[in-house]
């Protein structure tokens, strides 16, 4: 059963959930963790059979506990769903599972009356920790029934898609990882690139979270003007391989710009793709040039890579960019959308948001009294949506409610 009166509600329990539950407990304030689905329900059912981290165990973990597997690997979502539940039980966090909110409102006489499929809490305190990946983004560009269609959030494996060729659309970490994986598998594969970040894995070797640690990437307060939704291409798979789109050209994938318009079983393709792929190399080439000037002011004795800042020579399919694709001639039988996310807070019925309905806060403090954000990108800095991240930001926000009358 749940309580019906609690300091505070945590709703969402993945990895910001878990954290804000942590740094409660160590302030002895009273709360309980709502969980619709299960225990890091997104790392357990809406990730590829095959997806990894994309940052090293030894980085992306809480501070209190430890990946069991090497430091320097990157562990798989089955592992990853482990250990959020043993860190769980580590913490013995008050989750109850199965229980959706379904409404939060204000009480005249303060605090919030919370809504759930089990029932109402009163509670002085609301945490939304439902994090980045709530409902996946279907760009509505294809008719449905004109090939097989589904968002990489419903992506599992090639065995799932029926025969025929696929496009991807969308190169940041998931579409570049399921389009590698695809070409792997023996499928033709097209993939759409839009504007990217494209950093080393590693670089004279050190891996580039490390290097984003060094250089104050991650304290960053707000992103690069013009930057604040581009997608990263990083990817712990097969190892830990820089993502290079001009090796998946050589391995016989077809590279392509920004998706455009539908029309009669032809989708129009944007003249963009050697200016995306320049762009994105320019991302890579100025990371290293940092790091170089970063290990010579501090007189690091790292071993220089010269190999890493050569760029090889563009493929036919970026020289001559394709400007249309005709999916029968080509035999696409499959588009899979790995076009991101959009945030769902309908079931936070309070003046939390700006006009646009973005979260309006101050490092997760929300504009009204008693709610607060956790989880997002960008929430206090550039680390915010990260493992390690979302601890620092819920250990700010724990001692927040812990000032409360």
């Amino acid at each position: 059963m749940i309580p019906t009166r609690v300091n505070t509600v945590v709703v969402g329990a993945g990895q910001a959930g878990l954290a804000m539950s942590a740094h409660l407990r160590d302030h002895q304030i009273d709360h309980v963790v709502l969980e619709r689905d299960s225990i890091a329900e997104r790392w357990r059912n809406a990730r590829w059979d095959s997806l990894v981290m994309n940052g090293p165990a030894w980085h992306d973990r809480f501070p209190t506990r430890h990946f069991d597997s090497d430091p320097d690997g990157f562990p798989g979502k089955d592992e990853v769903t482990r250990y959020f539940e043993d860190f769980a039980k580590q913490i013995e966090a008050p989750i109850h599972c199965g229980v959706e909110v379904t409404g939060t409102t204000a009480l005249p006489q303060g605090g919030y009356q919370v809504e759930t499929s089990q029932g109402h809490i009163h509670a002085d305190h609301v945490v939304a920790a439902t994090g980045p990946f709530q409902t996946p983004v279907n760009p509505p560009i294809v008719p449905d029934g004109v090939v097989n269609q589904l968002h990489s959030f419903d992506y599992h494996n090639p065995a799932q898609l029926p025969d025929g060729a696929v496009m991807v659309v969308g190169a940041g970490s998931s579409g570049a990882q399921i389009a590698d994986e695809l070409l792997r598998s023996g499928r033709k594969v097209f993939l759409s690139i839009g504007p990217h970040d494209r950093p080393p894995r590693s670089y004279r070797g050190k891996d580039f979270v490390w290097w984003l640690g060094a250089l104050g990437k991650w304290q960053m307060k707000t992103p690069p003007a013009g930057r604040e939704h581009v997608t990263i291409a990083v990817s712990g798979a097969y190892g830990g391989n820089t993502v290079d789109f001009r090796k998946f050209a050589d391995r016989g994938m077809v590279l392509l710009g920004m998706t455009g318009a539908y029309d009669s079983g032809v989708i129009s393709i944007a003249d963009d793709l050697a200016k995306n792929i320049a762009d994105g190399d320019d991302n890579y080439l100025g990371l290293l040039a940092e790091a170089d000037a970063y290990i010579d002011a501090h007189g690091l004795d790292l071993s220089p890579e010269e190999d890493a800042k050569i760029i090889g020579a563009d493929p036919d399919c970026v020289k001559t960019p394709i400007r249309q694709i005709n999916l029968a001639e080509q035999g696409v039988t499959t588009i899979i959308w790995a076009t991101g996310y959009v945030q769902d807070f309908s079931w936070l019925k309070v003046e939390a948001f700006d006009a646009n309905g973005k979260p309006a806060h101050n490092r997760g403090v929300a504009k009204v009294d008693g709610i607060y954000f956790l989880g997002l990108p960008w929430l206090s800095m550039r680390g915010s949506s990260f493992i390690w991240g979302v601890w620092e930001d819920a250990k700010y926000l724990a001692a927040q409610i812990s000032n409360q009358p």
